[in-house]
């Protein structure tokens, strides 16, 4: 019978891990769970923050659809040039303090999830990883104005510090870093990830703030020291330029002062404990909220547009 081929090839030697007890791996990956680009910028901080060092390279040939998401290259007057290749690769960084840390980051794999996940078991029980921690970030209909809510999950009840908000079975779509966290606990691997609410009006566009909380949630969950001062100065450029968007257009800026009103009345209602159906407050329809949730991303993006948000290349 054929061995299944090799989707990982791992560093031989990495002395800097030797006598290391503790070993986090902090998991990011591109695609499906990263609305306002969360979780890449915060991967991408944590990157730039240390010299990193790559351990662990995957086969990205076996795993990614090419024709679904077509890399970058460049084309120079009269040829090609440039091409970014993806690359789905683990880096040994440092934290603020020193402490090492594995980071897993790149493209989700859209083929092979099963083969993925027996890839990171290697990378796992090869470097004696005792944590992995997942981040990633969902469109919801919250307002920019309100704390970002994060939704925790893991293999092991013993790593879910709060109460969850939800309630009852949710039948979402799956995706590959969700599919891992639960083969890694039936391998005996702790896994836990926070997925942070990003704003609808604001998916499409690198919204920092997302990405400083779900770093703040992973110095908690992976022992790690992380300096967010860089990212604090971009979450505050790109409030300023919302801020300045909304000022300009009334329309937008009542569809965001109905949603704090319906954040606002389901938060009195979860402390109250009663209905999250507030009835005596007027919020606006579904199709009202897409149709302006429509001008307003058409806005940010059309070319005569002076006064949104700049979208991030």
């Amino acid at each position: 019978m054929a061995s299944e081929p090799t989707l990982v090839h791992i560093v031989d030697e990495v002395p800097e891990l030797e006598g290391v007890e503790r070993l986090p791996m902090v998991l990011a990956l591109d695609g499906f769970l990263d609305a306002g680009n969360a979780a890449a910028r915060a991967a991408q901080h944590l990157i730039d923050l240390s010299d990193a060092r790559v351990v662990a390279t995957f086969d990205v040939d076996q795993l990614h659809d090419y024709r679904a998401r077509r890399p970058p290259m460049s084309f120079v007057r009269d040829h090609y040039a440039g091409y970014e290749a993806p690359r789905l690769v683990v880096r040994l960084v440092r934290d603020t303090g020193g402490t090492p840390y594995l980071i897993l980051h790149g493209p989700e794999p859209d083929n092979r999830w099963e083969g993925f996940a027996r890839a990171v078991r290697q990378v796992v029980e090869r470097f004696g990883v005792t944590r992995v921690v997942t981040i990633g970030s969902v469109p919801m209909a919250v307002p920019h104005t309100r704390p970002i809510a994060i939704t925790h999950h893991a293999n092991n009840p013993e790593l879910v510090p709060d109460d969850s908000p939800w309630r009852g079975e949710l039948r979402i779509p799956a995706s590959a870093q969700a599919l891992l966290e639960v083969r890694l606990g039936e391998w005996g691997h702790d896994a836990m990830g926070y997925v942070a609410h990003v704003p609808h009006y604001l998916a499409q566009l690198e919204y920092p703030a997302a990405s400083i909380s779900l770093l703040e949630h992973v110095e908690r969950a992976a022992w790690l020291t992380v300096d967010l001062s860089g990212l604090r100065a971009e979450a505050e450029d790109r409030e300023a330029e919302v801020a300045r968007y909304l000022a300009a257009n009334e329309e937008v800026a009542d569809v965001v002062a109905a949603l704090e009103q319906q954040y606002d009345a389901f938060e009195r209602a979860e402390n109250e404990g009663s209905s999250l159906l507030a009835s005596d407050q007027p919020l606006p329809t579904g199709d009202e909220i897409g149709h302006e949730f429509e001008q307003f991303l058409a806005g940010l993006s059309g070319p005569e547009d002076t006064d949104g948000p700049d979208r991030e290349e």
